[in-house]
């Protein structure tokens, strides 16, 4: 996404750094609570202040600024053919879909239904030929797998269907070696993979400030195999965190600051995201949001955080609390899709499929904000002003009363400086009515339709897979 137009800022300059003081004080007074004792060593051993009763981990400033320095503040996140490298804390913005959800709106019937590995192959698909999204995040629970070979088959579909980055969440640390060998045998071996990773891992903290064994243990076998990560809290203001913006801001900083010094401690100089998911509780009704206004400016201020440090960020938008492709969620993904990119985040998920307060996709839905996305790099690459695009030649040409239809100039410009849309309806009335009055949902169906049907080629060679179904027994047919 371009970066030609300014950017916006929730927080004040000086707002920042009382938030970023307050979240220091967090972690120096109030600590982490690391449920798992070995890596409570490691910490200490690093330097970490550490009180084992509680199992809470201090992280002091000077220790912390010396810790999280160790963090690049660029790296690229690559795609197996090159076309789709991402350059994390280049400046530019990059949109994904999101993941692991557990229903899917299926158009053909109308109603939800549960996901299956299929929904794994076609959501990869889908990612695959829309150009706008620029990564794949695993996308939803297969409920027709059995745990023990989940992320093998997830990670392998992914990989057999889309080039572009992919990126999951694992369940244990036995998912993380699935993931980790069969990437690693699609590359060629583990230094290939190492020296570019094409696929990359979400852990998470436990709001309020806590991480378990689990995660920690699979940070460690990602970053020492040069596995990029995040690990992305995900504070609910006003349940898992203060009810205040600022307050949530503060603890997540803490969480999220805890996460990148964790991952330098395991792998000095290890990839990593600064981690951000913020949301919001209806507190009227207690209902769990992240469509609202306040999830798309907690995740914009968290770039200011973020950049505080010179971390890339892995930043969340595109969510709404529609069931369906619907006005609501349109003008619900617009605002924070906007407020996000805006503010200049690396890499932002689940700004593609989502529907149900993150916990469903559509199909559809994944062509209609790839149409969103596409609008979006037209209004952040901003107005070009130059001599050329100013047009005092042509206005001279054409002088009073003409008209520009014809002109050279016209022709020239009219497909760099303009964004044409594939699903909007632009016709008149008429028109409209003799072609059966499509609507954008309509349109993105037969996209889906026509994707579906044309783009299930394999992004792996024949004897590739071949080779992977031979050395890994546990992959199951579709």
């Amino acid at each position: 996404m371009g970066r030609n137009a300014p950017r916006y800022q929730p927080l004040r300059p000086e707002d920042v750094k009382k938030i970023d003081a307050t979240g220091r004080g967090i972690l120096a007074q109030i600590g982490i609570h690391i449920l798992a004792p070995a890596y409570i060593d490691k910490l200490e051993k690093a330097g970490a202040r550490v009180d084992r009763e509680s199992q809470r981990v201090y992280f002091d400033g000077a220790w912390l600024d010396d810790t999280l320095g160790k963090s690049p503040s660029q790296f690229t996140l690559y795609s197996r053919d090159g076309n789709n490298d991402l350059l994390m804390g280049s400046g530019n913005s990059y949109f994904g879909n999101g993941g692991r959800v557990f229903r899917i709106l299926d158009m053909r019937t109308g109603g939800y239904r549960y996901t299956l590995l299929r929904d794994v192959s076609n959501t990869a698909i889908l990612t695959n030929n829309l150009e706008h999204i620029r990564f794949y995040i695993i996308a939803c629970q297969a409920h027709n797998l059995k745990p023990e070979t989940y992320h093998l088959n997830d990670f392998f579909r992914a990989f057999y269907h889309t080039t572009k980055h992919v990126m999951g969440g694992c369940d244990d640390l036995e998912g993380a070696r699935q993931m980790w060998e069969v990437a690693s045998f699609i590359a060629g071996g583990e230094d290939n993979l190492k020296e570019k990773p094409f696929v990359s891992v979400i852990t998470n903290v436990i709001s309020p400030l806590t991480i378990d064994g689990g995660t920690l243990s699979i940070l460690d076998f990602c970053v020492n195999r040069g596995i990029p990560v995040t690990c992305a809290p995900a504070p609910i203001a006003g349940a898992t965190s203060p009810a205040t913006l600022a307050g949530s801001l503060a603890q997540m900083h803490a969480e999220s600051l805890a996460g990148v010094a964790m991952t330098q401690v395991l792998s000095p100089g290890a990839k990593v995201l600064y981690g951000a998911v913020p949301t919001a509780m209806d507190l009227r009704t207690m209902e769990f949001t992240m469509g609202t206004a306040e999830t798309g400016m907690m995740n914009a201020a968290a770039v200011q955080l973020a950049k505080l440090y010179n971390l890339p960020i892995y930043a969340s938008a595109g969510l709404t609390e529609s069931k369906r492709p619907d006005i609501q969620a349109g003008f619900e993904k617009l605002f924070s899709t906007f407020t996000v990119a805006m503010t200049g985040a690396d890499y932002i998920h689940l700004a593609a499929g989502m529907l149900d307060s993150g916990n469903s996709i559509s199909y559809e839905q994944y062509v209609i904000d790839n149409e969103i996305l596409a609008m979006g790099h037209r209004i952040m690459g901003g107005i070009e002003v130059s001599e050329e695009t100013l047009g005092l030649d042509v206005i001279k040409e054409v002088g009073p009363g003409g008209n520009y239809i014809t002109e050279e100039h016209t022709i020239n410009h009219m497909m760099e400086e303009f964004f044409y849309p594939a699903l909007s309806v632009r016709c008149n009335f008429d028109i409209w009515e003799e072609r059966g009055q499509p609507d954008m949902l309509s349109r993105a169906h037969e996209v889906v339709e026509k994707i579906l049907k044309e783009g299930r080629e394999s992004c792996l060679d024949a004897e590739m897979v071949k080779k992977i179904k031979e050395a890994f027994p546990g992959i199951v047919r579709i």
